[in-house]
């Protein structure tokens, strides 16, 4: 069975405005974004925007584009706009990939959609990598994930987890550990397959306690008892772009022909 990947693209990123049309190599990071979900075994690539300067830019490089609420207060709420709008079947697979992501591999895309086929149970699909350093455990801004045997999440947080309780002191810090031996620790990738039913019943979900305090969208699955399936990602995915010392980095790499960092 096929599956569709959605593109949300916004303009107004607080951090670097209007970062989907940033210039990389003589075309706009969306168009860079779309052609790699293209190359995944993708049945259809859809941008979603509410944004018409992101629109026009799409359309002019042939890219199909869904017009979405400017009101969404998260971006599974405007895939869910677009799940509904396409009219897709409640077991069809939806990949939600970042619209600053232009060197993100297709093999990881195929492989978050391939993990729903291979466990029918679970309602969303994700990610990880295994950290090796302390700094980015304790680092909040690096989202830290358990999971169990099979791969179903237990637990999202900024915190770190697992805590090594007998291995650090109690006001440990990333200065003063080593990572104990025989405890993976992993860093949540943020690239999603969802069942479309499962995106309808997020948006009637209120946010959790969870979510809101760590503020991680996932925790309103889980809390709500959707599974999440995590599997460690087959290659380490570029970083995205987040800020202007991102794009330039990521502008310099590609205007000399590469694709990976």
């Amino acid at each position: 069975m096929s599956f569709t990947v959605v593109i949300p693209a916004r303009y107004a990123s607080s951090r670097l405005p209007g970062k989907p049309l940033a210039m990389i190599a003589g075309k706009p990071m969306i168009q860079h974004v779309h052609e790699r979900a293209q190359e995944s075994r993708a049945g259809r690539v859809v941008v979603a925007t509410d944004d018409a300067r992101i629109e026009e830019a799409c359309l002019a490089f042939g890219a199909e584009v869904v017009m979405t609420s400017p009101n969404h207060a998260s971006g599974t709420d405007r895939l869910e706009e677009v799940a509904r709008k396409l009219e897709l079947e409640p077991e069809y697979r939806v990949v939600n990939v970042q619209g600053d992501e232009p060197l993100l591999p297709p093999a990881l895309i195929n492989q978050v959609a391939d993990n729903l086929e291979r466990y029918p149970e679970v309602a969303i699909s994700t990610l990880c990598e295994r950290i090796h350093d302390a700094h980015q455990v304790f680092n909040p801004n690096v989202v830290k994930v358990v999971f169990d045997a099979r791969g179903i999440a237990h637990y999202f947080s900024r915190a770190p987890i697992p805590w090594a309780r007998d291995a650090w002191p109690q006001n440990a810090s990333s200065v003063e550990v080593d990572l104990p031996d025989g405890i993976g620790y992993f860093r949540h990738i943020g690239i999603y397959g969802y069942r479309a039913s499962v995106l309808s019943d997020f948006v009637s979900w209120a946010p959790a306690p969870t979510e809101q305090v760590e503020a991680l969208e996932q925790l309103r699955a889980l809390y709500n008892g959707a599974s999440i399936h995590v599997d460690v990602a087959e290659r380490p995915p570029a970083p995205g772009v987040d800020t202007e010392e991102d794009l330039e980095r990521i502008r310099k790499l590609m205007e000399a022909g590469g694709r990976d960092v």
